[in-house]
């Protein structure tokens, strides 16, 4: 009996905390978004190594609007890894796009986008908080690789409050490595 009333208020719990809807941000410049952004935190990813080092992800504008994204890490043998995607915006809605991680010659396959939501943002754009509206996906992603604990506290805050269960949380070290351009076989990008 005590274990199936823990399971119900288990899942009680888990459906309180996603009955909760997913905002994105109302404004987001595109323009100041770019750049070089550092994985702070984030929610478990099947297709990203948990024990992931010095994540990053470059988004850069490509000239039919469309933006690439290049996600670089070390896995946990310390090998180098790259996943290049290309993030759709939104029409109508600035801080939500669609992102697709498969080849450039298959992206054309109806469904195989992903949501990326800016959920919050500060007025210098140096720190994010990005989700999915189904509450699988979230990060902190920062323009350094460090920020202080209050800021991280603001931001998964935030999180909580839109209904992103943080137990699973993993915060990525940043140990000063980078992997290069040479280190990476860019065979995927444009």
């Amino acid at each position: 009996m005590h274990h199936r009333v823990h399971t119900i208020l288990v899942i009680k719990r888990r459906v309180d905390m996603t009955d909760q809807s997913v905002t994105a941000v109302k404004t987001l410049d595109l323009e100041r978004y770019l750049g070089l952004w550092y994985e702070i935190a984030r929610l478990p990813l099947k297709w990203e190594d948990a024990n992931a080092t010095n994540v990053t992800a470059h988004y850069s504008l490509k000239d039919d609007g469309k933006i690439r994204v290049d996600n670089r890490s070390f896995d946990a043998e310390g090998k180098p890894d790259q996943a290049i995607a290309e993030a759709t915006p939104v029409d109508g809605e600035p801080g939500q796009l669609t992102v697709n991680f498969l080849p450039k010659y298959i992206r054309w396959i109806p469904f195989t986008s992903g949501d990326y939501w800016v959920l919050k943002i500060d007025p210098d754009y140096q720190v994010a908080l990005v989700g999915t509206p189904d509450h699988e996906n979230l990060w902190v992603l920062a323009r350094e690789p460090k920020i202080s604990e209050s800021t991280l506290t603001e931001y998964l805050t935030e999180a909580e409050v839109q209904g992103f269960d943080l137990s699973k949380l993993i915060r990525p070290v940043h140990d000063g490595r980078v992997v290069t351009d040479e280190m990476v076989d860019d065979a995927g990008g444009e």
